[in-house]
Formats: structure tokens, C-alpha cells, sequence
């Protein structure tokens, strides 16, 4: 047996929405890090076991934000954006997530 196989289970897909693609999530991918939009409910454990499951990379650590939603105004009326929380997950040395592949 080479490598202990991950249980991967459906809730894992509900905490792991989206990867974040922009400037900034690109500069931090030198350091061996990626975005993800994860549930506004969920735990850096929850979303340590879910990345690890999901991708079969190891995490050394989850550093979360909540960005709160802006009030913007639609024909007159204002309304809000809703909160999105994101996560940034440092990989091990050696690990990397393709993120244009999918998930496993």
C-alpha cells in the first residue's frame, strides 16, 4: 500500500465552492498558496479535510477572510451583495493544485 486513500465525502462539495482566479490569487501561487470562495459557515478544519479529500494534496495551513457584501442600487432601489467567505490554503513543499483540471 503506497498511499492511504481519502474518504471523500459529499459535504466536502459543499464546503468548497470555487477556486478564485484573479491578480492578486495569482501572485500568492508563487508562495505555494491558493483562493478558494468556501460556505460562509464553514471551519478551518472543515476546510482543511475538504481541500485534502477534494484534491489529495496536503494543507499546512487555512488563513480565512469574510468580504462583506456592498449595498449597490438597481433601478432606484438599493440591495446587497451577499457576504463571500474566502480561504487561502498554503500547500506542503512539493504540492501544487491545477486548478483549471478539476476536482479528482
Amino acid at each position: 500500500m503506497a498511499k492511504a486513500e481519502t474518504v471523500i465525502e459529499l459535504a466536502h462539495y459543499d464546503v468548497v465552492r470555487a477556486p478564485i482566479i484573479t491578480e492578486k490569487s495569482t501572485m500568492v501561487s508563487e508562495h505555494n498558496q491558493v483562493a478558494f470562495k468556501v460556505a460562509n459557515s464553514a471551519t478551518k478544519p472543515q476546510i482543511k479535510a475538504a481541500i485534502e479529500a477534494l484534491y489529495g494534496v496536503k494543507v499546512t495551513g487555512v488563513n480565512t477572510m469574510i468580504a462583506k457584501g456592498k449595498v449597490k442600487r438597481a433601478k432606484g432601489r438599493p440591495y446587497k451583495r451577499a457576504d463571500v467567505k474566502k480561504a487561502i490554503i498554503t500547500l506542503a513543499e512539493g504540492d501544487m493544485i491545477d486548478i483549471t483540471s478539476g476536482v479528482n
